[in-house]
């Protein structure tokens, strides 16, 4: 379950069976999708497109659809076994969670799981956050920058990835 936990692993505290538990866990996930799914689970409109490169141009980032970036949540109870797999540079086993949100923290992609030993851009590499990109689907743009056009939007990032 969530953080790392075994559904059976709070039997004792919560005096719940693991079926029970499990239960309560979809019932929840279900209530998550049924409030938010249409709004927020989702890729973005063709009108929420436009909004995004709209808010992105008057911001200075013409073709700019959102920005992305990867953290490390510390996994407090990794399993012992798979604690190398999931440790970083930090020492401690992380997971990595890689999301694409725009200014108004609208956070339309997230790929969530991988192994903490990954840096961003391995992560970028399993992530299906290019993967319309990849099979021809992408949003077409017009924007020019510096005198040169471009036809495809981009994710603003905070400068590691190579050029």
């Amino acid at each position: 379950m969530a953080y790392g936990y075994a559904a059976d692993a709070v039997d004792e505290y919560l005096r719940l069976g693991e079926s029970t538990a499990i239960l309560c866990w979809e019932n929840f996930t279900d209530r998550i999708i049924q409030l938010f799914g249409d709004e927020y689970l989702r890729k973005p409109t063709r009108e929420d497109l436009q909004r995004l490169l709209h808010n992105g141009e008057m911001r200075g980032f013409p073709g700019m659809i959102g920005s992305i970036d990867c953290m490390h949540w510390e996994w407090k109870n990794c399993p012992t076994a798979w604690k190398d797999q999931y440790t970083c540079g930090a020492g401690k086993p992380t997971i990595v969670l890689e999301a694409v949100a725009s200014q108004d923290i609208w956070i339309w992609h997230a790929f969530f799981g991988p192994p903490g030993t990954l840096n961003d851009i391995n992560v970028l590499d399993r992530s299906s956050v290019f993967d319309d990109l990849l099979q021809g689907r992408a949003p077409k743009v017009q924007y020019s920058v510096n005198g040169h056009r471009y036809h495809l939007p981009y994710y603003l990032t905070y400068g590691i990835y190579p050029k």
